[in-house]
């Protein structure tokens, strides 16, 4: 395991490890907060049997970095950590972690929700479905725009609903 803030791979990871090396010899950790996504088998009303998520490796990997700084600044967290799977994933398969420690609960909780918040509009990665009735690219959702936005930060990567 790693002690970098941001891994990018292809294996999957283990919470409790992580979690253990990210609190590790810092007595002041009063609080971790946690976030798992996984592979769901529906999006947007089809069934889908696959995932395939590609990156532009070590760009995404600053951009995730440039996040995670973000939150230090923003919030009184002791650190954080994220990890996210690409190549070709399952239903039911971890495709991502946000761990964030802090000394009290609501920076915590604060930090990981806009961390996740964060990585859904501005990390670089791109996401191809397999469903019954072929292959899609995953569009951004206006939806992950409004949660960034509320967190003062514009982002403008859904394409806008039809009139």
């Amino acid at each position: 395991m790693s002690a970098a803030r941001v891994v990018v791979q292809t294996a999957d990871f283990d919470l409790g490890a992580e979690v253990a090396a990210l609190r590790a010899d810092d007595p002041a950790v009063g609080a971790v907060a946690s976030f798992i996504g996984t592979v769901r088998d529906r999006n947007d009303g089809q069934g889908v049997s696959a995932m395939e998520l590609e990156h532009y490796p070590g760009m995404t990997e600053r951009a995730i970095e440039a996040m995670i700084d973000e939150a230090l600044r923003r919030f009184e967290i002791r650190g954080a950590r994220v990890i996210h799977r690409v190549g070709l994933l399952q239903p039911q398969d971890q495709i991502m972690m946000v761990a964030v420690t802090s000394a009290h609960r609501g920076q915590a909780f604060q930090a990981c929700e806009f961390l996740m918040d964060y990585l859904k509009t501005q990390a670089p990665f791109w996401k191809k479905e397999q469903t019954p009735e072929g292959a899609r690219w995953v569009d951004a959702r206006s939806s992950d725009d409004a949660a960034i936005a509320r967190w003062g930060i514009q982002a403008n990567n859904a394409a806008p609903d039809a009139p």
